[in-house]
């Protein structure tokens, strides 16, 4: 039992934890911080091409902490994102990235799915895969 009793909180908080370092370890980089803000950057843009069933699908497979930072600054109002260029994709993202030193791009954002891929399951990956633009999809390796 925590000192408090939020058992809860600290298992989320140790899961964010786990996703954090297994991120930081498939991207090979030291500074933690900047694996954290790819993950949110890259989730949060990856939300904006799903419906709201679908986010909420894949929310619920989402450490609480984590299921806050993909839906951190989601106007439900908003029209889905309807870019389908890769380049333009990866683009949003990037210009997310600038204070990150070690961020390389389209290799790291693959890193991210990669995580998701190990961590959600499989039939919820290919619901998210599905819904993409195929350019972008093709960015996102099968589960």
């Amino acid at each position: 039992m925590t000192a408090q009793g939020l058992e809860v909180i600290d298992h989320s908080v140790h899961l964010t934890h786990e996703w954090i370092n297994e991120l930081a370890a498939r991207l090979g980089w030291s500074s933690k911080r900047s694996a954290l803000r790819l993950m949110r950057v890259t989730l949060r843009h990856v939300r904006d091409h799903l419906m709201v069933n679908e986010m909420a699908q894949v929310s619920a497979q989402l450490p609480i902490m984590i299921r806050g930072f993909f839906f951190e600054g989601w106007v439900p109002k908003r029209t889905l994102t309807k870019e389908r260029n890769v380049d333009d994709f990866i683009g949003a993202i990037t210009a997310q990235m600038d204070e990150a030193e070690e961020y390389r791009g389209r290799d790291d954002i693959k890193c991210v799915f990669d995580l998701l891929n190990n961590r959600l399951s499989r039939g919820e990956v290919e619901d998210i895969r599905a819904t993409l633009p195929t350019l972008i999809r093709d960015l996102w390796p099968a589960p």
